[in-house]
């Protein structure tokens, strides 16, 4: 059964277009209070990013929630995954996020975790779904939710995400800047870092709820690389909006992606004998990182692209480890979701095992060139069923002749078409890769 409003990643859109209005936030909260009331007593966690559209959703779906007799605990802005972490540690029924993770500060979403900080059910969503389409009512007033704040949200999670790490750990004599993307993680990152003993340069952790994300964060590296050389510091971390996608810099100002740092994590925990399986991809990781895993005797699946997809492969097999290039790490011995901060600080602990440096230690991933182009297209039929386009594909692959891939694809957050093209001739893929772009843009028109 398809989902109306749910996709990969939540509810997700343009702030006051529908459905992320207040309106709809109000019987969202509702439909979902009376989803989790279900299954007993109903306690809710809400936390939101730095966007300042996250105060008026924070209210709308706090009435909504507490009308169908949910409590309601607030956090105010934290990371993502923070939310995920204290709706279980909080024995809630379920965390709500207010983010639009790297989107600009004019998008906002919701997205849902389980009591078990994972993603909701399919059928749960369902079930929300069709409350939505229902009248919405208000229990008697003797049953109405209760609202608090947790004041100490903050420092429960530094504690969480230092845990991840074994006691005693210091990264004193590492000098890191970190770029918080004015999001999120402008409180917990430096905190985290500077208490295990970093210096800690900090770049974009003045938010002003219009400024999250702006030419700062994982989506605009460039601040981060320049700093990086600036300050002559070891590396750079550099986190997204909502803090569930991490990329760094190496001391060279070289970027080091999600592909990247997923090897770095694995073949650490493959060499102390704690990897338990193999590591879970997407089809937009890059072919290196197959090859070099395949050199490690390290099994390697593609997921859907989605940290959805990734973490229901990590399920079903039992594995540890799984990521997307952009940045999502899933960490299952550490934690239930992608988590940025924990993540960064495994890639440093596997540094630190290496007695080697961030550019140094990413050599065995020798990356196949790789051509994203991003396509925005008006909605409608997609391109992507055109005859053209399926034909130059076809032509594409069959012209690399098993040698690189082709994969064409809509993005599950954004009205886009991705065209990316992986080979061993950079000149021959960013061809290939303009000429089906160029199409998919004709076809679109």
């Amino acid at each position: 059964m398809s989902k109306k409003y749910f996709g990969t990643d939540g509810i997700r859109g343009r702030v006051g277009e529908y459905p992320i209005t207040p309106d709809f936030m109000l019987k969202l909260g509702w439909a979902a209070g009376m989803a989790f009331r279900k299954m007993g007593a109903c306690k809710v966690l809400v936390g939101k990013d730095t966007r300042i559209s996250g105060y008026m959703f924070e209210s709308a779906l706090e009435a909504g929630l507490t009308s169908a007799g949910a409590d309601v605990m607030l956090l105010g802005p934290m990371p993502t995954p923070a939310i995920a972490y204290l709706s279980r540690t909080f024995q809630a029924e379920a965390g709500i996020v207010i983010s639009a993770s790297h989107n600009p500060h004019d998008d906002n979403g919701i997205k849902f975790f389980s009591g078990k900080g994972t993603k909701l059910p399919d059928e749960l969503e369902l079930m929300i779904e069709e409350l939505l389409d229902t009248p919405m009512t208000v229990v008697e007033s003797s049953k109405i939710g209760k609202v608090s704040r947790i004041n100490d949200a903050s420092g429960r999670y530094i504690e969480f995400c230092k845990s991840s790490v074994p006691t005693g750990t210091s990264f004193a004599g590492m000098k890191i800047v970190i770029d918080c993307a004015h999001g999120a993680t402008y409180k917990v990152a430096p905190s985290v870092f500077r208490e295990l003993g970093a210096e800690v340069v900090v770049l974009s952790a003045q938010p002003n709820g219009l400024n999250i994300n702006d030419n700062c964060g994982s989506t605009h590296m460039g601040p981060l690389q320049a700093a990086v050389l600036a300050e002559h510091a070891d590396l750079g971390i550099a986190f997204d909006g909502d803090g569930d996608r991490v990329l760094m810099v190496d001391h060279t100002g070289t970027i080091v992606d999600g592909d990247d740092l997923l090897f770095i994590i694995a073949r650490d925990l493959h060499e102390r004998g704690k990897l338990q399986g193999g590591v879970v991809g997407t089809l937009m990781s890059n072919l290196g990182l197959e090859l070099a895993l395949a050199d490690l005797s390290i099994p390697f699946i593609r997921a859907n692209v989605g940290d959805r997809y990734v973490i229901a492969e990590l399920l079903e097999r039992n594995w540890l480890v799984g990521g997307e290039n952009s940045g999502h790490v899933v960490c299952f011995n550490h934690t239930t979701t992608g988590d940025a901060i924990i993540a960064a600080l495994q890639v440093l602990m596997a540094l630190k095992a290496r007695n080697e440096g961030l550019a140094q230690t990413r050599q065995a991933l020798r990356k196949c060139p790789q051509v994203l182009i991003n396509v925005r297209f008006g909605g409608g039929e997609s391109p992507l069923e055109h005859p053209a386009v399926k034909e130059a594909s076809t032509r594409v692959t069959q012209a690399m002749a098993g040698r690189g891939r082709v994969l064409l694809r809509k993005s599950g957050t954004e009205p886009l078409v991705r065209v990316m093209v992986e080979g061993e001739d950079e000149t021959q893929v960013r061809g290939y890769a303009e000429e089906l772009a160029k199409l998919v843009t004709e076809v679109s028109a």
